[in-house]
Parts: structure tokens; sequence; C-alpha cells
């Protein structure tokens, strides 16, 4: 593997969109709890779960290259102050955390840094594939039923 300070780096980066959603969601879940959306409340308390695997197995391979995984810087991003604000920050986050993914992972294929590629083609399978499809799932149905009727089957 070459350049393994920089992977740290670039292992940081996406650490702080991991430590971000984490956060998000579990905001986000609070309110949903709050305002009896149990459904969005189960939904969204999971996610954070899943973004808080993704934390430790960044944290861990940063570790393993030598590095400090920096728990203190986030990526900046409102908290809804709706249902429909909420499932927008989540999607818009996954999105750029997505993004960000495929940079890194084309970096580390570059670099002949194979297990951390075959780590983050693990962790954008999920962010693609269930996160940001579930969420663009649930602003697409929003639309379609409309706000209310949405809300409704959310309790």
């Amino acid at each position: 593997m070459k350049q393994p300070e920089e992977v740290v780096k670039l292992l940081n980066s996406l650490l702080s969109y991991e430590l971000t959603s984490i956060d998000e969601y579990t905001a986000h879940a609070a309110k949903f709890d709050d305002w009896g959306f149990s459904k969005l409340h189960e939904r969204i308390a999971h996610e954070a779960d899943d973004e808080r695997n993704h934390a430790k197995m960044l944290m861990d391979r940063i570790i393993f290259l030598g590095g400090t995984p920096d728990m203190r810087t986030r990526v900046e991003y409102p908290v809804g102050e709706s249902v429909r604000q909420m499932l927008e920050v989540g999607l818009e986050l996954e999105r750029d955390n997505a993004r960000t993914l495929k940079k890194v992972i084309a970096f580390c294929e570059e670099n002949q840094d194979f297990v951390t590629r075959r780590m983050l083609v693990e962790i954008l399978a999920d962010t693609e594939e269930d996160h940001a499809y579930w969420l663009r799932q649930q602003l697409e149905l929003m639309e379609k039923l409309g706000e209310q009727v949405y809300l409704q089957a959310q309790l």
C-alpha cells in the first residue's frame, strides 16, 4: 500500500460524515419519537446504529494504519424542523457521503490499498442501496400520498 498517511486523512474525512449522520439521525429519531411517529423513529434509530457501525469500521482501520480517529470534526448540516426537511437533510447527507466514498475508493484503488477499498465498497453499498434508497422512497411516498396521509401511516 502506498501513502498510508493520506489514506488515514481521507478515512478521517469519511468518519466526519458518519459521525454527522449519527448526530443527525439521533436528533431526528428523538423528534419523531416525541411527535408520535413510531415507525419513523424506529427506522431512523436503526439508521443511526448502521452509521455507528460504519464509524467503528473506519476507526478500526484508521488505528490499524497507525492514525488517530478524529472524533471532533463534523460536516455542517441543519437539523430539519419538519419530517420532510429531516428526510431531505438525511438524503443530502447520504448522497454527499456516497460521493466522498467513491473518491476515496478510487484513491485506494490507485494506491493499491485493496483492504481499505473493500471495506469502503461495503459502506458505499449500504449508503446507496439502503440508506439513500429508503430516504428517497419516503420522500416519493410523501409526494404521491400527500404529506398528511404519509404522516398518518407513520404513527
